[in-house]
């Protein structure tokens, strides 16, 4: 299989743009799993990075030896047609449009969702060639997913945050909970959006001939090491403006509501990959430090809100002018 991707270019590049949208999703994405932890001193930031690039990289090895159903719907989510050359053309497109959406939202410090936007630009893409379709099946598993990790992550997150408040814990102690639970998200992290990197990285090399279109569904190791490792160097750059922003900014956080928020996240991000469900961890893990949380800032949940409403739209129109652009472009 290496020696047919190193003698295509375009696979190459699809491969290289794919392994970039993996790091980006490090960077920008995983930094919600360790926000809590790092913003009220469980843990510092340097040292919460490098604990996430590795949970990030052994969640994704672990999940895919025992569910990969999110990598297959990511893998099987659009049509592209019977032209190779235009699907790989708006594959690329689609790719960097997640790039351009996700390094917008980070230099704003939103915390978007990379998988989400992943899906809706690869989709759009899909949908500016000729032949170009959307498959219904993982659409309607992406947005089961999405409703319910915000349901969920908020009720587990308040539901952990009553239970933990008649316990009689120290803050410290909260804190020592906090380095697991930290963690635990980053590993669940690396489960759900290294899978669906990985499905995208392994419709590009199909559509390149590097990979069968033959056979039963299966994931080679060495693919799976590779956008394991492009995630971790992504999460070791950090992500601190993301991280002000929902660990500091949004609520008011102590170490037994942090402790709470990982709990509850990790808890709804541990449900939804056992069921298959392409679910976002920003999602989940937002939604659980409200649930655990007082006195939200509302202008920063609107904004965040609001970003989240337009990630389908906005990279799924991105995707397919750009698409477009690279197919018709001179």
């Amino acid at each position: 299989m290496l020696t047919d991707l190193l003698s295509q270019p375009v696979t190459i590049l699809t491969c290289a743009l794919v392994l970039a949208v993996a790091a980006v999703n490090g960077w920008t994405d995983a930094p919600n799993a360790i926000a809590t932890a790092v913003c009220t001193g469980a843990l510092s930031f340097r040292r919460a990075a490098g604990l996430a690039a590795l949970c990030n990289l052994l969640g994704l090895v672990w999940v895919t030896t025992v569910n990969a159903q999110v990598t297959e719907a990511l893998f099987s989510i659009a049509g592209f047609g019977a032209s190779l050359p235009a699907a790989r053309s708006a594959l690329c497109a689609g790719l960097c449009a997640v790039v351009v959406w996700s390094t917008a939202a980070w230099r704003l410090g939103i915390p978007t969702s990379e998988s989400h936007g992943l899906a809706a630009a690869v989709t759009g893409a899909a949908l500016a060639l000729p032949e170009g379709t959307v498959h219904p099946g993982p659409w309607g598993r992406i947005l089961a997913g999405l409703a319910l990790s915000v349901g969920l992550g908020w009720v587990l997150g308040r539901l952990s945050g009553k239970v933990l408040s008649a316990l009689p814990l120290s803050p410290a102690l909260c804190r020592r909970g906090q380095a697991g639970g930290a963690a635990a998200m980053a590993f669940l992290h690396g489960a759900q959006d290294g899978q669906k990197c990985l499905g995208i990285l392994l419709l590009g090399l199909t559509l390149g001939g590097a990979v069968p279109t033959s056979g039963a569904f299966s994931i080679p190791l060495p693919l799976i090491l590779l956008c394991a490792g492009a995630m971790a160097a992504g999460t070791a750059l950090g992500g601190e403006r993301i991280i002000r922003r929902v660990g500091r900014e949004l609520v008011c956080l102590a170490p037994r509501q942090g402790l709470a928020a990982d709990l509850g996240g990790g808890a709804c991000l541990l449900a939804c990959t056992l069921l298959g469900l392409p679910v976002s961890t920003t999602h989940a893990k937002t939604a659980a430090i409200l649930g655990a949380g007082s006195r939200p800032n509302r202008r920063v949940a609107g904004e965040i809100v609001l970003t989240w409403l337009f990630t389908f739209p906005g990279c799924g129109l991105l995707g397919f002018f750009l698409a477009r652009l690279f197919l018709f472009a001179p």
